[in-house]
């Protein structure tokens, strides 16, 4: 598999196992998988099949065991775990299913951490421009107890895209949201990724939220499907 000039993500041959012993699992099998600048990727599979993982293996939080997996021209499985750091940190933005806000923060703190830790000299003008974005103007000092779910991945989105990643990562954003408020924080997902010009990689078990992307990614049995062939993804 050649990686072709426009690819931000690409992954060679890519295996993973997790556990110990008779308790080891070979989740990822030789996965190929490339995606271009400014697309939109869903994956999507039964519980079970490797996707998740396959998204925390992108991120590099996730050490692969073969393989290679290249983002932004930087093959990552050959950094040590400070430099995966500050690289996951300047090219990485993640949101979880479970918003990961630190709770004794408010939402215009959550928002800067990030960019504190880069070394950001507006962190805080930032922060409050992207909750704006976001349509949190009005919670800014509030804490994420006082917020509600869907006003919590809004915090959780701002944080993510505020050090402009080259790569937005979303693992079921939806996920513990009700259907209204995750048809909102969808909209405003895609919405984010398009005026920041980043590539979204998004896991969800929503089939109709995945076609919204401009590629889907089925993923079994720790393998893509279709005979475990490339998937290109181009951005339009």
């Amino acid at each position: 598999m050649k990686q072709a000039s426009n690819d931000v993500i690409f992954l060679d041959s890519v295996h993973l196992t997790l556990g110990d012993g008779a308790s080891r699992v070979h989740v990822l099998k030789g996965v190929d998988l490339s995606v271009s600048k400014g697309s939109s990727v869903g994956i999507v599979g039964p519980s079970g099949s490797g996707k998740s993982t396959l998204l925390m293996a992108i991120a590099g939080l996730e050490q692969v065991d073969s393989g290679s997996i290249v983002i932004n021209n930087t093959d990552i499985t050959k950094l040590d775990e400070d430099e995966l750091a500050s690289f996951r940190g300047r090219n990485v933005g993640i949101v979880f299913q479970s918003f990961h806000l630190i709770p004794n923060m408010t939402a215009v703190e959550n928002v800067a951490v990030p960019l504190e830790l880069a070394g950001h000299r507006n962190a805080m003008e930032t922060a409050t421009e992207e909750l704006a974005a976001v349509g949190l103007s009005d919670r800014l000092h509030h804490y994420p107890g006082q917020l509600s779910g869907g006003e919590q991945q809004r915090v959780a989105l701002a944080r993510a895209l505020a050090p402009a990643p080259t790569i937005l990562i979303a693992d079921e954003p939806t996920g513990n949201l009700d259907d209204e408020t995750g048809k909102i924080i969808a909209d405003l997902l895609f919405e984010r990724q398009q005026t920041k010009q980043t590539t979204l990689v998004l896991v969800t078990h929503d089939l109709q939220l995945a076609k919204r992307c401009q590629t889907v990614v089925p993923v079994r049995a720790g393998i893509i499907e279709k005979g475990n062939k490339p998937v290109r993804a181009k951005a339009s």
